[in-house]
């Protein structure tokens, strides 16, 4: 039985007067909600109506249910109504999670004008770098990859940025700029380490055609774990880093950096939008992920 459709039922019929009014209104059978309420007193144990040709009149037992009824119903419809307001309305809070390049270079830019769109909806980001973060727990978890991303999650594709060479002014005027990969040796190099890799050498190939790819020594000066430490010692002219155009695309535009060795690059970095559920998405983050994807294509890095 489903004891929330007799309950629905039970109210109409009193509501209406009688068994035929109320399956009119439900669109249902009059045998139908017969049963239906037939199969409550039954569950419950006692007669809810007194039932005669001429009247329809409750029992004492079904005046005092019926008033638990009533409440119990309307409490489950509004809820049903907040909830529905949740996933329809452009407000409340949007969680996100990210690590630490990502939340400064991809996200915090984008909170002024996302703001000014949708002045409703507050961000709750959690900075984080951990390798395994709790997709579940976040409307919004944003990965990096540098493979084809093959994780068991829902996942969109948000972006995708090649890692390109860039250097500081300063340190260009005064140690000259690389025209050939080759020259890349004599040069102060900085690299991003991945646990405990510190390559020496550095694999280039031509935009777009892996096949001419080569590899070139290189005696790094720096080798860090954080992205931002890196960007922040080629901003400061220590030298020469790869890293992906979405990051540096700012910096680029503002002269700060120099693109280096322009046709080649070393790797793409590959943003997803990871989601605990495809269904009932909310619509913050419908918005939220077309923001994003939206913003990423005027940056160039889509």
């Amino acid at each position: 039985m489903d004891r929330l459709l007799s309950m629905r039922v039970f109210q109409r019929v009193v509501d209406e007067g009688g068994f035929a009014a109320a399956a009119r209104l439900l669109d249902l059978s009059a045998s139908v909600v017969t049963r239906l309420v037939a199969d409550l007193e039954t569950h419950l144990g006692t007669r809810l109506l007194q039932r005669s040709t001429r009247r329809l009149a409750l029992t004492e037992a079904g005046q005092v249910y019926l008033s638990r009824v009533r409440h119990i119903l309307q409490d489950i419809d509004e809820a049903d109504t907040a909830a529905s307001l949740q996933t329809q309305q452009l407000e409340g809070v949007l969680r996100v999670h990210a690590a630490p390049t990502l939340a400064s270079h991809i996200v915090a830019p984008l909170m002024p004008g996302f703001r000014q769109l949708y002045p409703k909806i507050a961000v709750d980001l959690l900075v984080d770098g951990s390798p395994n973060p709790p997709v579940e727990d976040y409307d919004i978890t944003l990965l990096a990859t540098h493979v084809p991303f093959d994780a068991h999650v829902i996942a969109r594709k948000v972006m995708e940025s090649e890692a390109i060479f860039v250097a500081s002014p300063a340190y260009l005027q005064q140690r000259g700029s690389p025209l050939v990969p080759q020259e890349l040796m004599a040069h102060e190099s900085m690299r991003l380490r991945f646990a405990e890799e510190r390559s020496r050498t550095w694999r280039l190939w031509r935009q777009g055609d892996e096949s001419t790819a080569v590899e070139v020594a290189v005696q790094p000066m720096l080798w860090v774990n954080h992205s931002d430490t890196l960007l922040r010692a080629a901003l400061d002219g220590a030298g020469i880093i790869s890293v992906a155009l979405a990051l540096v695309a700012p910096h680029l535009m503002r002269g700060e950096l120099v693109h280096v060795l322009k046709g080649w690059v070393s790797g793409q970095m590959t943003v997803y939008a990871a989601m605990p559920s495809r269904k009932f998405l909310p619509q913050r983050t419908r918005v939220f992920l077309d923001y994003l994807v939206q913003r990423s294509r005027v940056a160039g890095v889509m």
